[in-house]
């Protein structure tokens, strides 16, 4: 190499697409990115300024060098090859400055060898290039088809393409929602939320597109699945260059292969949501040994019984949560069985850990009832969802044990007694700030002393009459009747709720 090499090594790498041989003045309407000239100085050695003269001057010769060399660089073209032997003996000493200056790397072709060799091995390499990425393409194809013919086609796709470029693999569906494949490697944490955000815009626009991203070192395709107005999914292929013909080819075979099977992975989950509907049904209705069969022969016998029956908890969008269930349940084979009913996403499980570990990591919560045998079920099935009803943020998975150890009043509040109990009060609640304080703490002192009057009057620092009067005051504003053992423990629950 004479020039041109430097801050530019790494042009070195650069794929040769083709090798031409010029030597007009301007050869660069005939050239294209990404090929190497080759010349053996013929037009060097005339005065492109003035044609007329028999040699250029100097000045002239080198303002003809550099541009030419200048062109060249602009052009895209790789490298320039001179031939010594036929013109000069030597590779200009001008021509190797304007290369050197132009980072355009320059070398010599020795007189035995011709020009039409060199293009020749140039293009047998080429030809052999695209054989191999043709075998590649077609061995790569033929694996994706048949992973796509195993029982577990989508994931298995995923998979083969993973390892067919070597890179991680990310599918999501319509909802924006993972695809979850064991040992697939998942987009990585770092570009986890960047990522998300390019799915949910190129969903949002619901037209067929294909989006590269690169950004300092970090690369990947984004491709959806389906067609305009009925998007599928998006298929993520994390790769820092982009895809060669070979690898396009690979990409949109998956693609093809992922948009029908998800096309048939939704009847069929349809299907089986269904068929799990109907089997809980039939346990709702005492028909267990029914149920229990048509279970085993198609995912796995019922859970032993006890059994612990849970409501889900907040909103569940695409098929992510149903698909961590199934792996749950194929891991512990007749330890859960889930359904939906109505809006509801129901679960029976002999142990409820495994399914407060799978809703923690989707963000939802639970409620889950007391152990109860088959025959209880429409007894669970009520108390998860008295449980439910207590999850929030801070609790976000509810035993109806745990709501059991508050008692009733613990009951009560957790199923909406506070605003039946401020309902009640309404009327005291009503009145001036200094009234109603004093009203509802004579009440409950009242109350707490068993309705008994005279230590209800020490405790409240009034006489026994005046307490009387209270009373009378309270049991006119709330229409009740105080003298009944009923309005007097419904009294006390409701202000025990308002508390």
């Amino acid at each position: 190499m004479l020039a041109g090499t430097g801050s530019d090594d790494a042009v070195m790498d650069v794929p040769v697409n083709w090798v031409h041989s010029s030597d007009l003045q301007d050869p660069t309407p005939w050239l294209e990115p990404g090929q190497v000239l080759l010349t053996n100085g013929a037009q060097f050695a005339v005065n492109p300024a003035v044609a007329s003269a028999p040699a250029a001057t100097k000045s002239e010769r080198d303002d003809f060098v550099v541009d030419y060399v200048r062109r060249l660089r602009e052009t895209g073209v790789l490298a320039l090859g001179f031939a010594t032997g036929v013109v000069t003996d030597v590779v200009p000493d001008d021509l190797i400055a304007a290369c050197d200056a132009a980072r355009l790397p320059l070398f010599e072709v020795d007189p035995a060898i011709p020009f039409i060799a060199i293009i020749r091995f140039v293009a047998d390499v080429i030809a052999d290039d695209r054989r191999s990425r043709l075998e590649w393409s077609l061995e790569a194809q033929r694996a994706v088809a048949r992973a796509a013919l195993r029982a577990d086609g989508l994931p298995a796709i995923l998979l083969e393409l993973s390892r067919r470029l070597g890179c991680w693999v990310g599918l999501y569906d319509s909802a924006r929602t993972a695809l979850t494949v064991p040992s697939l490697e998942p987009v990585p944490e770092r570009l986890r939320g960047e990522v998300e955000a390019e799915v949910l815009a190129t969903l949002a626009r619901g037209a067929r597109a294909s989006v590269r991203v690169s950004d300092d070192g970090v690369g990947y395709t984004m491709q959806t699945l389906g067609q305009t107005s009925h998007l599928l999914g998006v298929l993520v292929v994390g790769t820092t260059t982009p895809f060669d013909p070979a690898e396009n080819d690979l990409v949109g075979s998956v693609i093809g292969l992922a948009s029908i099977a998800l096309e048939q992975r939704r009847a069929l989950d349809a299907a089986r949501r269904r068929l799990r509907t109907g089997l809980f049904e039939l346990l709702l209705s005492g028909v267990v040994d029914v149920a229990d069969r048509t279970a085993t022969s198609l995912w796995g016998p019922l859970p032993d019984e006890p059994v612990h029956v849970s409501v889900v908890a907040g909103t569940v969008s695409g098929q992510s949560l149903f698909d961590e269930l199934e792996l749950a349940a194929a891991r512990h084979e007749g330890g859960m069985f889930y359904a939906e009913r109505g809006d509801e996403i129901l679960v029976v499980s002999r142990d409820p850990k495994e399914l407060e570990s799978v809703l923690r990591r989707h963000g939802l919560g639970a409620g889950c009832s007391a152990a109860v045998g088959w025959a209880d079920l429409p007894r669970g099935l009520t108390e998860a969802r008295r449980s439910a009803r207590s999850v929030s943020r801070e609790q976000p998975f509810v035993r109806f044990e745990h709501l059991a150890e508050q008692g009733l009043q613990g009951l009560l509040a957790t199923s909406g007694g506070q605003l039946v109990a401020q309902r009640l009060l309404q009327p005291v609640l009503d009145l001036p700030e200094d009234e109603r304080d004093m009203m509802l703490r004579t009440l409950r002192v009242w109350l707490w002393h068993n309705g008994a009057w005279d230590p209800a009057a020490r405790e409240l620092g009034v006489h026994r009459h005046t307490l009387r009067s209270r009373v009378r005051v309270a049991d006119a504003t709330l229409s009740t009747d105080l003298e009944s053992f009923a309005a007097r423990a419904e009294l006390w629950s409701a202000l025990q709720l308002l508390e």
